[in-house]
């Protein structure tokens, strides 16, 4: 319903990835006035660069993957050659064609949201947002017209929510050309399929494309820091991936920190502290990302800064000016489109006086899109083993799952924690491929504090992976 106001709100909402959409939305369905500036396109980078292009790019892979692994179910797959004999085909990747794609697909996500926003009442303004205060907003406009010429429009609001995302960490030893040497913003301009491409970087992103790089069929180098990849991750989980990494052909480097990257005519250099050098053909820098607040003004309107530029957020995502909030990649919580979309509805419900529930980071449910795929929520079971609560362990090994051994899966498990106590669910870990389509059984029952008598209870489809849930639950109820 819409909140009845002497006048119209007036709510300015500075950048249009998912955070910045949902809040726009929101605002429009309370019957404020709402405008949104965004300077490369609705849906900002998550829709255009990253985590839509991402994860279209790693669903071609997985493509590519199934069908490799299609001979162990008894799939074979034959062509005659000129001589009449049969001969195995080779799977190829016409990178160029998956790429065209990804961009394609980027495009209509980004003009649907456009047209939902519109449809909603919205104003959209293309161009960049800045403070000039608490409730005034300066936008540039008119940027890279023929003319050469900026225009400038002030915007005054009652509520300014801040969403102006994220850019890949680069750095002074590693210069990015965006041919040879590359963020994962470049890579979808490759028309082939990288000779050897070395990512330096074990973290979610390095991962997830070193996964889908192999998948496709190309030469991988994964350049890591730390004892192994998925630093921070559950360790079981971790341990898996690496597993399967190497399975797969990919050369896995543990405690190599890369000291610079050098482009060397067709190809790279990468060097190491140790003194190592790794020759490829394409390099993919995965160390991090800054959030995009340099020129945003924040000192002149009173908004705190973190350390590291993040900007200062409470569970309601408002900062330290009472109408100002923030969310999404360029606050301090956890960089998920997921919890962006929560901060941009939670934001704005809170700033027009409807009922809002404060973000709870523990019940955020996160995905790393690798093969198999790793979805996790919760407490984890190192501050388990640390005592920071009370819980009890239980995994499953996926090879048990019926389902799993008819599709051939050989890689994965599911992870429950229980509060040693009442047996209520209190995290999990799920490896398995669509672990992120798996992981909502564990998501409800972690916000809504369900035990696990209650989730064994739950009539899982027989045969099918979500039994290993209902079956590590089943399991609980004697370790209690």
């Amino acid at each position: 319903m819409a909140f009845e106001f002497e006048r119209k709100q007036s709510i300015v909402v500075v950048g249009g990835g998912p955070g910045g959409y949902e809040a726009a939305l929101s605002g429009a369905q309370l019957g404020a006035e709402v405008s949104i500036v965004e300077r490369v396109g609705i849906g900002g980078n998550a829709v255009l660069t990253d985590v839509v292009p991402s994860k279209t790019l790693i669903a071609t892979a997985e493509a590519a993957g199934r069908v490799a692994d299609a001979a162990d179910l008894g799939v074979q797959f034959y062509a005659t050659g000129e001589s009449g004999k049969t001969v195995t085909p080779r799977i190829a990747v016409n990178l160029a064609a998956v790429n065209n794609r990804v961009a394609d697909l980027s495009r209509q996500q980004s003009d649907d949201m456009r047209d939902e926003l519109e449809a909603a009442g919205v104003r959209i303004i293309e161009g960049e947002g800045r403070l000039e205060g608490a409730h005034t907003v300066v936008v540039s406009t008119g940027i890279g017209k023929e003319a050469h010429h900026t225009d400038f429009e002030t915007l005054e609001a009652d509520t300014i929510v801040l969403a102006v995302g994220a850019r890949p960490r680069v750095l002074p030893s590693a210069p990015v050309d965006g041919e040879r040497i590359l963020t994962w913003t470049q890579l979808y301009g490759l028309k082939e399929l990288p000779e050897h491409l070395i990512v330096v970087g074990s973290g979610v992103t390095g991962a997830e494309f070193a996964s889908a790089y192999s998948l496709l069929g190309g030469r991988v180098t994964l350049v890591s820091s730390r004892d192994q990849v998925l630093p921070g991750e559950d360790a079981d989980a971790a341990a898996i991936i690496e597993r399967v990494f190497r399975r797969s052909g990919m050369t896995v480097l543990n405690k190599s920190r890369a000291e610079s990257v050098a482009r060397d005519g067709e190809g790279v250099v990468v060097k190491l502290q140790d003194g190592r050098e790794i020759t490829g053909s394409h390099c993919l820098l995965a160390v991090g990302s800054i959030p995009n607040t340099g020129d945003l003004g924040t000192e002149k309107a009173g908004v705190q800064l973190a350390p590291s530029g993040h900007i200062r957020v409470n569970r309601v995502a408002r900062t330290s000016v009472p109408n100002i909030y923030a969310v999404g990649d360029c606050s301090d919580v956890l960089p998920l489109a997921s919890v962006a979309q929560m901060q941009g509805r939670t934001a704005v419900f809170h700033a027009m006086g409807d009922a809002v529930s404060p973000l709870e980071l523990r019940n955020v449910t996160s995905n790393i899109f690798t093969q198999p795929e790793v979805a996790t929520i919760g407490w984890n079971q190192k501050q388990i083993e640390e005592g920071l609560t009370r819980g009890v362990i239980y995994k499953v090994p996926l090879e048990q799952n019926p389902r799993a051994k008819m599709r051939g899966i050989k890689d994965g498990f599911v992870k429950l924690f229980a509060s040693a106590g009442s047996g209520t669910v209190i995290g999990g870990v799920i490896v398995a491929p669509q672990a992120s389509e798996l992981a909502l059984s564990l998501a409800l029952a972690v916000e809504h504090r369900l035990t696990v008598d209650q989730v064994a209870r739950a009539f899982a489809v027989y045969p099918s992976l979500s039994t290993s849930i209902t079956d590590a639950a089943r399991a609980m109820h004697i370790v209690q």
